[in-house]
């Protein structure tokens, strides 16, 4: 196996898989709060590194039909969340593109770098 390499998304305040602490986004990508999973309460990003995208997908969700992709953690490839490919709606492609956590499977951390 060759080595991994993981990127950096900069910034003090940052959010990490639960699992093994890599870290996958910061606040400043934070668009959202009030998002909901499977596992309860998640985030919208509007950007996220050291993710694995899984198969796209349709599904329907609260707000509509959607084309998905499930995100896994880079280092331990446990599930994280997923990212918006396309939205059947026209109200709804602004999420395109983007990334949802769920809270459940990360965690915040706060680094020594400055914003």
């Amino acid at each position: 196996m060759g080595k991994l390499f993981l990127e950096h998304p900069g910034g003090r305040r940052l959010y990490a898989c639960a699992s093994c602490m890599t870290v996958l986004t910061n606040k400043r990508s934070l668009v959202s709060t009030t998002f909901h999973g499977m596992s309860g309460s998640a985030y919208l990003f509007n950007s996220v590194v050291n993710v694995l995208r899984g198969d796209s997908r349709t599904t329907d969700m609260r707000t509509g039909r959607h084309i998905v992709r499930d995100v896994y953690c880079k280092r331990c490839q446990k599930y994280v969340g997923w990212t918006y490919e396309y939205a059947m709606s026209a109200d709804q492609r602004y999420k395109e593109g983007m990334y949802v956590l769920e809270c459940f499977y990360i965690m915040q951390l706060q680094s020594a770098v400055k914003d």
